[in-house]
């Protein structure tokens, strides 16, 4: 990670990659803070205006990590701005993230939602494969000086215009049928998160989608998108660039997966659809990356690049049966009056606790361990135990109307 070098510099390359995820993990921890603030915001005065403050706070943030002096300029302050930065990000995330959920669902109607919603999905990997596609754009152009210079840099300050781009955006956006009739009939809740936490069988969904389809979306998220290249790169030892790309094609392929696991939800349900990739992930997640360890230490594989790919994308396919229905089921398990604020706690919390946290979590456990893959129990366990709780208590809600 390029963050370990410039700003954690150690004679220990592990300790430098340690210190890059904390501060990874770091703005992952806080999301739990921003869905508290901007998720009751967003059930009292509307789901757009907090909208416009998060897109502001996270570009802002973001644009800044571009123009950071590194460790060797001024030192600790390095580490420490950034830091600063990733809580602004993971604050304004909060907000954004079950939110935008929300916002999504309350405006799809009643038919075919979890297939409109399931393109929310996207926005992660999106995310992921533009940063890679830069990436390995100007690592290719770069010296491996002139990146770790100022190379680095660049997508970052290309969000400069995506910021823009954005804000506009969102200044053409429309409150949602569903809050407006709240407004209407004056049943908006004013402390609705203190009403969330005081209703019995609100806390019970909000417990099932912490546990079960949030950390399982999030464990699943980490391990694919995230947790892959770092193992590829740093235990199977493949390029960079390599791994760069087979993150790409696997990204290309989650995109249409995600979209058809939302069209399924809407045919035989949610709870079957992510039941069944809870299930699945904790059954492959292992012997997937104990494959791909396999493979970089065998000479003699036949067509190793393309086993790593076919592995990639299987787990990508897994990862699409958790997420594709599940901003659709974010909003409706809850009451639309406090909706807001019941989804984006235990769904931020999730993201930042446990998601956000897995690949400290299991590289800690690896070089505790002296081991490459031991770590990988631990996201493995959760799943079976979120994939029980799933199957036991998790209701069925793809009929729901979301007005009551």
């Amino acid at each position: 990670m390029i963050f370990g070098p410039l700003f954690f510099p150690s004679s220990d390359p592990s300790t430098g990659l340690l210190a890059s995820l904390a501060t990874f993990g770091v703005g992952m921890v806080v999301r739990p803070i921003g869905a508290i603030i901007f998720g009751s915001i967003g059930d009292r005065i509307g789901r757009r205006p907090v909208f416009m403050i998060t897109i502001t706070l996270m570009g802002i943030a973001t644009v800044c990590v571009g123009f950071l002096p590194t460790y060797s300029e001024i030192g600790i302050w390095a580490p420490i701005m950034l830091v600063s930065l990733r809580l602004l990000q993971g604050l304004s995330a909060g907000g954004e993230i079950g939110g935008s959920a929300v916002y999504l669902t309350e405006h799809a109607g009643d038919s075919h939602r979890g297939f409109k919603t399931s393109f929310l999905q996207l926005m992660g990997p999106l995310g992921i494969l533009v940063s890679t596609l830069q990436i390995a754009l100007l690592e290719s152009y770069l010296s491996p000086d002139e990146f770790l210079t100022w190379g680095w840099r660049v997508p970052f300050w290309i969000s400069i215009l995506l910021l823009i781009i954005a804000f506009k955006a969102r200044m053409a956006l429309e409150e949602t049928p569903v809050y407006l009739q709240l407004s209407k009939a004056e049943s908006k809740s004013k402390t609705p998160l203190r009403d969330n936490l005081r209703d019995r069988e609100t806390r019970k969904r909000m417990f099932l989608l912490f546990f079960c389809i949030s950390a399982g979306g999030a464990i699943l998220f980490f391990c694919v998108q995230v947790y892959t290249s770092i193992f590829l790169k740093t235990t199977v030892k493949l390029p960079p660039e390599l791994v760069d790309r087979l993150s790409i094609y696997a990204t290309c392929t989650l995109l249409p997966l995600t979209i058809f696991a939302g069209w399924l939800s809407d045919k035989i349900g949610r709870k079957p659809v992510i039941v069944s990739g809870l299930f699945l992930g904790a059954t492959l997640i292992l012997p997937a990356f104990y494959l791909l360890e396999q493979i970089g230490q065998d000479a003699n594989y036949n067509n190793p690049i393309i086993s790593i790919g076919a592995i990639l994308i299987g787990l990508s396919a897994i990862l699409a049966l958790v997420v594709g229905p599940q901003t659709a089921l974010l909003a409706e398990l809850f009451p639309a009056k406090s909706r807001n604020s019941a989804a984006t706690l235990p769904h931020n919390l999730a993201a930042g606790w446990i998601g956000g946290l897995l690949p400290l979590i299991v590289t800690w456990l690896n070089q505790h361990w002296t081991s490459n893959i031991v770590g990988l129990w631990y996201p493995t366990i959760f799943l079976v135990m979120a994939g029980l709780v799933a199957f036991i208590y998790l209701p069925e809600t793809h009929r729901t109307n979301l007005e009551k």
